[in-house]
């Protein structure tokens, strides 16, 4: 199974728009789409706001649930007009994603390729491939995102003409790593080449 993982540093910087790029011009490879979401004290762990996605059997406290509608509006439903041939979306407490894990490895096996929305599962597993999205005009920093910026294995930025505001960045990242722009076709054919394609 290859794996890959587009994640960010924050919410509404284009994780999805990326994510559904490379879905659309990597079809053929007939991907699987997850979307994990952590939750807590009745907030989204996304944006911070206050959800329903939250669970409230507390004997399985997570969802890992088929996104069949591909007309609707939440992300799922997107990455399956982008061309997932299949979608997935995980909700979990903030500490307790572990405990879903086993149930989502299970409905994944045996896929080919599979496309993971966060960063999340990076605490879990080593994907073949880790993009970062970055918005340099967004101070705010997830603590998920820092603590696995090195691994990341490219950059996409947002707004590439802005300097990163962050004291603690490396800029040297970014010289270091494979880098693009929001939207940038190149991305989809430098995944392909990373999970051993052709472009």
């Amino acid at each position: 199974m290859k794996r890959v993982v587009v994640g960010g540093h924050t919410r509404n910087i284009g994780k999805t728009q990326t994510a559904c790029a490379i879905l659309a011009e990597t079809a053929d490879l007939g991907w699987t789409a997850v979307k994990m979401t952590r939750f807590g004290h009745g907030m989204c762990a996304t944006d911070g706001k206050p959800c329903d996605c939250a669970v409230n059997d507390p004997v399985h406290p997570y969802v890992v649930a088929e996104e069949r509608d591909r007309d609707g509006g939440e992300d799922t439903c997107r990455m399956l007009r982008a061309g997932a041939k299949r979608a997935w979306w995980l909700r979990a407490p903030l500490a307790q994603l572990g405990l879903a894990m086993p149930a989502l490895e299970e409905r994944i096996a045996g896929e080919s390729h599979v496309l993971f929305e966060s960063n999340s599962g990076l605490d879990f597993f080593t994907p073949d491939l880790y993009v970062a999205v970055l918005d340099t005009r967004i101070e705010d920093f997830k603590d998920s995102a820092r603590r696995h910026l090195e691994r990341a294995d490219a950059f996409v930025l947002a707004a590439p003409e802005v300097e990163p505001p962050w004291p603690w960045f490396d800029r040297e990242l970014l010289q270091r790593k494979a880098v693009f722009g929001l939207g940038d076709s190149g991305l989809s054919a430098w995944v392909r080449r990373g999970l051993g394609g052709d472009s």
